[in-house]
């Protein structure tokens, strides 16, 4: 046959623990065709590379240890980069990590603060410009002394920036200068307390953001008023099917791209929850829960058409793939791949 396929090459990064056996950051060819993953290289260039972000053609990943840093990676070539050496976070156990204004944003989960980094015009980060220290606590004392920033994701087309908190069950909202990397306090939504939410995702619409809650296995349902930068929670929904038992921690969130379906990953339960959005975006269903292929599903991810699902599951150590069905939202497993100690999937 004559011909060449047109298609942007994609490439899957996946990110692990070294502490716990994985291999660093995973770069992986994805089949255009079936969403199989291949890996192709690795890289131990940086510890416990637990979450990353990709910006254009260069990887951001944070490293979850007790002095925590970020570390930026060229991925234009076959093999993961370096560019610099990891720059500390000036935090502890950073878990999650976005692009924003000039700058990679981490979260810092065990120092419970946000760290402003600015990306220099090769992608490489600069010294941290801003630290924004949180303040709190919860009810549930072993998991709440004290803040912990667990997810920090800018606001559909700014100028505002969430940061989600489990340790004082409430989401903070900055506005980041981007000429200086300050990271201004706006406001602070807090949600129901114990719940310990973790992640959130934004309706497509933009009108409404979704919070999963690790500490009870609850999805909050908020209006977002983007003009305001004010979150508004107005429901609250479980995560787990009924007769459910035993101790459940949801961890990752992703909301389909046509603003109907939100999938939700539950370590214990080992599950991949469908929730159905009605047209408003303000009320969802849990309509199925699927088993998420392995054990302790640490994190999900939609591909590039937004017809696969990814998950990454840590304890198993592999990388599972899902065909989602179009009609329903529901995912159904169609293969895996070995991954140590997994913990993010991201696709570019």
């Amino acid at each position: 046959m004559g011909g060449t396929d047109a298609r942007e090459p994609v490439r899957a990064f996946i990110g692990s623990f070294t502490s716990a056996g994985g291999r660093g950051i995973l770069t992986a060819d994805v089949d255009a065709d079936t969403g199989a993953l291949t890996v192709t290289a690795e890289t131990a260039a940086l510890a416990d590379p637990s979450f990353l972000a990709l910006a254009g053609t260069v990887l951001y990943a944070v490293s979850e240890a007790d002095e925590g840093a970020a570390a930026a990676f060229d991925v234009s070539g076959a093999v993961p980069r370096p560019l610099g050496a990891p720059v500390a976070v000036q935090g502890s156990g950073p878990t999650h990590l976005a692009v924003a204004g000039g700058h990679v944003l981490t979260a810092n989960y065990g120092s419970g603060s946000v760290t402003a980094l600015p990306v220099g015009p090769d992608g490489a980060l600069g010294p941290a410009t801003h630290v924004a220290r949180h303040e709190g606590s919860g009810p549930v004392a072993e998991r709440q002394r004290g803040p912990h920033a667990h997810q920090v994701l800018p606001t559909p087309g700014g100028p505002w920036v969430t940061a989600v908190d489990l340790g004082t069950d409430s989401v903070r909202i900055y506005a980041l200068e981007p000429a200086s990397g300050a990271l201004r306090p706006h406001g602070e939504t807090v949600l129901r307390r114990g719940s310990g939410p973790r992640h959130l995702a934004f309706h497509a619409a933009g009108g409404h953001a979704y919070v999963l809650n690790e500490l009870e296995p609850t999805l909050t349902v908020c209006r977002w008023d983007a003009a305001a930068g004010a979150l508004e929670p107005v429901a609250e929904t479980s995560v787990l099917p009924e007769g459910a038992t035993g101790a459940s921690y949801p961890s990752a969130l992703v909301a389909s791209p046509d603003g109907r379906f939100l999938w939700a990953a539950v370590r214990g339960e080992d599950s991949v929850a469908v929730l159905a959005l009605d047209e408003t975006g303000e009320k969802a269903a849990l309509v199925a829960s699927v088993p998420c292929g392995g054990h302790w599903p640490r994190d999900l991810a939609l591909d590039p058409s937004g017809r696969r699902l990814y998950a990454a599951n840590e304890r198993s150590g592999d990388v599972t793939r899902f065909d989602i069905d179009a009609e329903s939202g529901i995912p159904h497993r169609a293969g895996a791949i070995e991954a140590p100690a997994a913990t993010c999937v991201v696709f570019g």
